[in-house]
């Protein structure tokens, strides 16, 4: 893997994912979007890891899609191409993945951040769609991830405008989970990472796809949806573990069956 870094035993039971195109800002090319598709896929795979961090440098997360490789495709052309079918495999990552963003988080690099389950931000995070200021739109969620997350008005705003908004600004949107100082956003979200992998991994996906979810349905489906995951946690060994520990008044300890 060349566009990536994997660390597999970043923490206990969380591994560390980190976009590695310095130079060009962590621009999302292709291979790098490939590279990152089985990474995840590997990781979603393997029963050590039960969170998965993904982030860039302290200068960009990713400042967007890399134009070059787009400038003078047609229509047809990107069809062919099919990019989007990476994001769709990305989107279905079943564990916790939480993006550590500093810097620039910009078109397809905003886009891949809301594809996570949470954001931690540095005080130096701007967040932007800018696609409408070199003549196109969002493509990869961002018309539909960022008006979920802070509603129409704002995120037609930002769309049709092309602004950049600070982590702070994104935090008071309901973007962000938390905004940090650059020094220490890494270490927040190995905290919060810890603090999820501690939790049974079962009953973690489990929920994380009820809650991506209630954004596919109505209350009715989605409640009806959450009930059956409930009832199925109840299949699991960590359950009876769970709620022996707490009879018990110990701490649990959870293998993820």
């Amino acid at each position: 893997m060349e566009f990536i870094k994997v660390n597999s035993q970043f923490d206990k039971h969380v591994a560390l994912i980190e976009l590695n195109r310095p130079k060009e800002l962590n621009a999302l090319n292709l291979q790098l979007m490939g590279e990152l598709r089985d990474a995840l896929k590997e990781l979603d795979d393997d029963n050590s890891v039960r969170v998965i961090i993904l982030t860039g440098n302290e200068k960009a997360f990713a400042a967007g899609a890399d134009i070059k490789q787009m400038a003078d495709k047609s229509a047809i052309d990107m069809l062919k191409i099919d990019q989007f079918s990476t994001w769709d495999q990305i989107r279905k990552t079943k564990k916790p993945l939480i993006a550590a963003v500093s810097g620039f988080a910009l078109g397809g690099g905003c886009e891949l951040a809301m594809t996570c389950d949470m954001i931690i931000a540095s005080e130096t995070a701007k967040f932007g769609q800018p696609e409408i200021k070199i003549g196109v739109m969002p493509g990869a969620g961002g018309t539909q991830r960022l008006t979920k997350a802070i509603g129409k008005a704002k995120a037609m705003e930002l769309v049709l405008t092309g602004r950049f908004i600070s982590g702070q600004e994104a935090m008071g949107y309901g973007l962000v989970n938390k905004v940090v100082p650059v020094e220490m956003y890494m270490y927040e979200v190995s905290q919060l990472a810890k603090e999820i992998a501690q939790m049974s991994p079962i009953a973690a996906q489990l929920a994380k796809e009820a809650v991506n979810r209630s954004f596919e349905t109505h209350l009715d489906e989605g409640l009806t949806f959450e009930r059956k995951n409930f009832y199925l946690t109840f299949s699991s060994e960590d359950q009876k573990e769970g709620m022996a520990a707490f009879v018990e008044k110990r701490k649990p300890e959870y293998r993820g069956k």
